[in-house]
């Protein structure tokens, strides 16, 4: 089991990242007009809502969000050891012409991302892709970079960053384990 080395987001210091991402994702967009945010399964899913909601309460009213499953679109689907679930892709309007702000938990090598954006195209051509991340923790191994980060993490390769969520885990926080060799 991986030993907890420390705490680097509490639930106020997750709330206060969201917030001023939505702040940032409206000024660059100069509003939300033809804006839609969606989540990469698992962690990236409630982000997004969490998002949305920050969204309206600034904007007054509402961005669309979706939720995107990346399982099939994984290069190591081959090398996993157990069979993968796959669940369900939810994103209820059209992405052609829109502003996609993709989120997700943390950016690590940069293949979660790329599987997303796979995932994406093949449900249209939306005019924009960025990306909104609650961690970014180097050590990427492919050019992707996210427009939008809560906070960016220095780790060795050796540590893994764990992000909880209410909404999954039961608990809100951002933590850096030890990864047992």
């Amino acid at each position: 089991m991986a030993k907890e080395k420390a705490q680097i987001l509490d639930q106020d210091g997750i709330r206060r990242s969201l917030t001023r991402i939505a702040h940032e994702i409206i000024e660059r967009n100069k509003g939300i007009d033809k804006l839609a945010l969606i989540g990469i399964r698992r962690r990236g899913a409630p982000l997004a809502e969490r998002l949305a909601v920050r969204i309206k309460e600034i904007e007054g009213r509402a961005a669309p969000v979706g939720i995107l499953d990346i399982t099939l679109y994984r290069d190591d689907l081959m090398t996993l050891e157990r069979q993968p679930l796959v669940r369900s892709t939810e994103v209820p309007f059209p992405v052609l012409g829109k502003t996609v702000v993709l989120v997700d938990d943390v950016i690590y090598t940069g293949r979660t991302i790329r599987a997303a954006l796979d995932a994406l195209l093949d449900l249209g051509r939306p005019r924009v892709i960025q990306l909104a991340v609650l961690v970014d923790r180097g050590h990427r191994e492919l050019p992707i970079r996210a427009d939008y980060v809560g906070k960016n993490v220095p780790t060795s390769k050796k540590e893994v960053v764990s992000v909880r969520l209410k909404e999954i885990d039961g608990e809100e926080r951002v933590v850096i384990l030890e990864s047992p060799d």
